[in-house]
């Protein structure tokens, strides 16, 4: 069924809900479904499947009175920034992953020095304070990758990247079931808290030598003596920086345990990254992805896939961000 046909079934009326937009944790969608994402904008809306539930769909609005502010995750949105001057109409920053690790982790994902270079490009575009570098997640295994590798890597990255972002979140590897079936040539090891503490003192000293802060990224380890802070993501501070004024918003309780981030809407779908990195807790099968990815029709306002006639869809509701004191002139 063509999706105009279903959109007719919208059970809430719109308004103006205001809400960050997260684009998206789910999948890298600046590297690979920019123009999916360019074609949303001009219509002013995307189709969100529920994850647990496929049948219910979500109507996102993405006009400019709806989207207070868009956070975009990636790893290379060198074809995405293309098409910046699309978003002036919008507040936005990037979350940024830069690791040091090669093709045998993550395995379709361009040369490093061509990363650097585009998240060189973007600052340039944006500032550095809205670039926000990942090294996440950080691996430690039985062969190379140990504090000593992380150190080196480390302090090669903040030099590469000095002048051009302001923060660092950094987050270790998570054992979920079916990436640790992808890793297990890789023999990772469990990282034991005295590791975790020597390798947040040795961060910290390296970051303030290039004028970096680093922030963890939902982890319960304390690492606020070396002056390293439990982060936010999606993060409130920063959008009111962005915005010219103080927003209120609450923590994100569909998070994991040790997540700051508050709350914002996802428009990305689980299992639709073509990036291949070992570690990945949002594709559970890579070569179904892979399968997956050429289908992809960025006329569709699905990420993946159409409309059917079982598919009952509502307009997204989130709660309104709200201004402490006027906002200023930006």
């Amino acid at each position: 069924m063509p999706y105009y046909i279903a959109a007719e079934r919208i059970l809430h009326k719109e308004k103006r809900v205001q809400m960050i937009v997260s684009a998206s944790r789910r999948t890298d969608i600046p590297a690979y479904y920019s123009d999916w994402f360019y074609r949303r904008l001009s219509e002013g809306f995307a189709l969100i499947r529920n994850p647990i539930n496929p049948h219910q769909v979500s109507k996102v609005l993405l006009d400019p009175q709806n989207v207070e502010c868009f956070v975009f995750w990636t790893k290379y949105p060198a074809q995405f920034m293309k098409r910046l001057d699309r978003l002036s109409c919008y507040k936005y920053y990037f979350q940024f992953t830069l690791t040091p690790y090669g093709s045998d982790i993550e395995t379709n994902i361009p040369p490093k020095k061509l990363i650097i270079d585009t998240f060189k490009q973007l600052s340039d575009k944006i500032g550095p304070n809205r670039v926000v570098w990942r090294y996440d997640p950080i691996i430690f295994n039985a062969k190379s990758l140990n504090l000593d590798y992380h150190v080196e890597h480390f302090e090669n990255l903040c030099k590469s990247l000095s002048g051009f972002t302001r923060k660092c979140v950094i987050s270790f590897y998570d054992n979920y079931k079916f990436a640790a079936r992808r890793c297990r040539e890789l023999e990772i090891v469990e990282i034991d808290l005295a590791t975790i503490e020597r390798l947040g003192s040795h961060f910290a000293e390296i970051a303030k030598n290039y004028d970096l802060i680093v922030e963890t990224c939902a982890e319960s380890v304390d690492l606020a003596k070396y002056g390293i802070m439990h982060g936010k993501c999606v993060d409130d501070r920063l959008v009111s920086e962005i915005l010219g004024y103080k927003v209120s918003a609450a923590r994100d309780k569909g998070q994991r345990k040790f997540c700051g981030c508050v709350k914002s809407v996802d428009i990305g779908a689980y299992s639709t990254c073509p990036g291949k990195c070992l570690y990945c807790y949002a594709t559970r099968n890579h070569d179904a992805a892979a399968k997956l990815y050429p289908h992809h029709n960025p006329d569709s306002p699905l990420l993946l896939g159409e409309l059917t006639a079982e598919d009952r869809i509502t307009v997204k509701k989130s709660e309104k961000l709200r201004p402490n004191q006027p906002k200023l002139p930006l």
